[in-house]
């Protein structure tokens, strides 16, 4: 699930411009659709890091950046870039970045959940379906610098595309030439909505 949800108000009803990813059963590539082309609602089930504003004119940061040196991705970069400014204090930031040259390692969960376990990050990447996707990619990003104590994935960003691709953010697959432009805002509240009692830290990226 891309979400992307305007709420509703006193004036508006809500409008759902969220987008699905999944496998496509006819030749088990990726089937990215409308949510609102199957659903009416704006619910959903099991796990999100969502961000939300009032939508109002302001001041966002700029991050533009050409080609990638390191290993990290660009969400890791900006999350620890936080976490050395800040330090103890947890800041978070959401907001919109686009892959505008280059390809991307992207992940889509399969259409039946596992029969078996997942104990460790390998069986999640074994179970999960990943594909190179082309720009441009139209990316949500969630970041908080470091955890304070929530139980929290401290970065989860999920994209569409125009072009028929989406899914899971995991790294660019074209370092010499990727071109990212992001635009971002800190956020000012943090909201965390049913914690689980038990947890662990398997498929946290």
């Amino acid at each position: 699930l891309i979400p992307i949800v305007q709420t509703k108000s006193e004036k508006k009803p809500a409008v759902n411009g969220s987008y699905v990813a999944q496998i496509n059963p006819a030749d088990k590539g990726c089937l990215l659709e409308k949510y609102s082309s199957k659903y009416s609602d704006c619910e959903f089930g099991l796990l999100a890091n969502l961000y939300a504003s009032e939508g109002q004119p302001g001041k966002v940061i700029e991050v533009k950046a050409n080609g990638r040196t390191g290993e990290l991705n660009f969400v890791s970069c900006l999350r620890q870039i936080l976490e050395k400014h800040y330090g103890e204090k947890p800041v978070g930031m959401g907001g919109t970045f686009v892959i505008q040259k280059g390809k991307a390692k992207i992940h889509i969960m399969p259409p039946e959940f596992s029969a078996c376990p997942l104990n460790t990050d390998e069986d999640v990447n074994n179970w999960l379906k990943f594909f190179e996707m082309k720009a441009p990619l139209i990316c949500q990003p969630v970041i908080v610098s470091r955890d304070p104590g929530f139980d929290l994935r401290v970065e989860h960003t999920h994209c569409f595309s125009h072009h028929g691709e989406g899914g899971h953010y995991h790294q660019d697959t074209s370092p010499d030439s990727v071109q990212y432009l992001g635009y971002f805002l800190p956020a000012e509240l943090l909201f965390r909505i049913d914690r689980p009692l038990e947890t662990h830290l398997v498929g946290r990226d």
